[in-house]
């Protein structure tokens, strides 16, 4: 019988360097089947709405995402089956029209700001993390990402910011902390927890192998 795959949740606020070390510990394990989870991935369909009226939308807020389907994706991929992982166009503010390929895989590593809110989401995590990192460094992050990547003007990022991203991490992704097995600080000395991870997710592969 197939081993059980390994989910790994990784919060943390917008701009923290959650995606930094997602990669790590991809890369880590590139010599097993591994895949990395957006949970951005999810966010709600909003076709039918005027492209002003999706734009004004709170994508900080847990209403936001579509957590019953990331739940059901992550119970299938738990079952070794295959699924359609939504995609989001940011240039539109909705839901791509084309969805990308999962096969099963023995890790999966599931990143976003509210990665650890959803409880039943939270329930199927082997391993739960949060990156922790100053305000101000994230603002810069978020700035730059939103500019170069999501062609947004930098008065809109900071308006945004100002209105939903602050407000919205202080009352639903920095108390999600407390879920966490292990807070990592975002900085140039993370690599000792990125190390403590790998050598975990190694012992649970190994230990679900020998009772497969």
């Amino acid at each position: 019988m197939p081993q059980k795959p390994i989910i790994i949740g990784v919060a943390g606020g917008s701009g923290s360097g959650k995606t930094t070390i997602s990669r790590a510990l991809y890369e880590q394990f590139s010599g097993h089947p591994i895949t990395i989870i957006e949970q951005d991935y999810y966010y709600k369909d909003q076709a039918e709405l005027a492209p002003e009226v999706r734009r004004r939308q709170n994508y900080d807020h847990p209403c936001a995402f579509d957590n019953e389907l990331l739940y059901q994706h992550l119970t299938h991929l738990l079952q070794r089956r295959a699924v359609a992982l939504p995609q989001y166009d940011y240039t539109r503010d909705t839901r791509a029209d084309h969805t990308k390929h999962q096969e099963p895989v023995d890790v999966i590593i599931l990143e976003g700001i509210l990665a650890l809110y959803d409880e039943k989401i939270r329930s199927l995590m082997d391993i739960k993390i949060f990156v922790d990192t100053d305000a101000d460094l994230r603002f810069i992050r978020r700035m730059q990402r939103d500019y170069h990547e999501r062609g947004r003007s930098i008065e809109s990022v900071v308006a945004q910011y100002t209105a939903q991203v602050r407000p919205m991490h202080n009352q639903f992704v920095e108390p999600t902390k407390r879920h966490a097995h292990i807070i990592i600080p975002s900085d140039e000395q993370n690599s000792v927890a990125v190390d403590i991870l790998m050598a975990k997710i190694a012992a649970i592969l190994q230990q679900r192998l020998a009772d497969s």
